[in-house]
């Protein structure tokens, strides 16, 4: 069983930043290196969104224009985790922070929710002044 479990998320003034985590457990593809990986959001009364990817090896990424230059996401398949460097945060970021690895057997980032496998329960960020 597959478990993705998000950490980091909290409460931040405008301007600030949030380092989030994703440790990844029961893979079973073996490692998360066999795994594409992403980030979503959900604000309350919208639709989930594609935050970010990367991939497999950890050399491509694709960024959602709205956090193009003050995000990055990294991983470690060493150590079965993903990171979110948030930076310059603004309350339009507020929202529940999901984590999902997808098999992806070609190794395409996808931007959407459907060509991911595995999720976690998310993490709350909030900005606010």
């Amino acid at each position: 069983q597959v478990q993705l479990l998000e950490s980091g998320g909290g409460f931040v003034q405008p301007g600030g930043s949030l380092r989030l985590s994703c440790a990844a457990s029961g893979l079973t593809l073996g490692s998360l290196g066999s795994y594409v990986m992403g980030w979503f959001r959900q604000a309350p009364g919208k639709e989930r969104q594609f935050v970010v990817g990367i991939s497999k090896s950890g050399d491509n990424t694709k960024y959602a224009d709205s956090v193009k230059g003050r995000f990055t996401i990294s991983r470690d398949n060493a150590k079965n985790t993903v990171y979110l460097q948030m930076n310059n945060l603004n309350p339009e970021d507020t929202a529940v922070y999901y984590c999902a690895a997808g098999r992806s057997i070609w190794g395409r980032i996808g931007t959407g929710a459907f060509e991911y496998d595995y999720w976690g329960q998310g993490t709350q960020v909030t900005v606010s002044s």
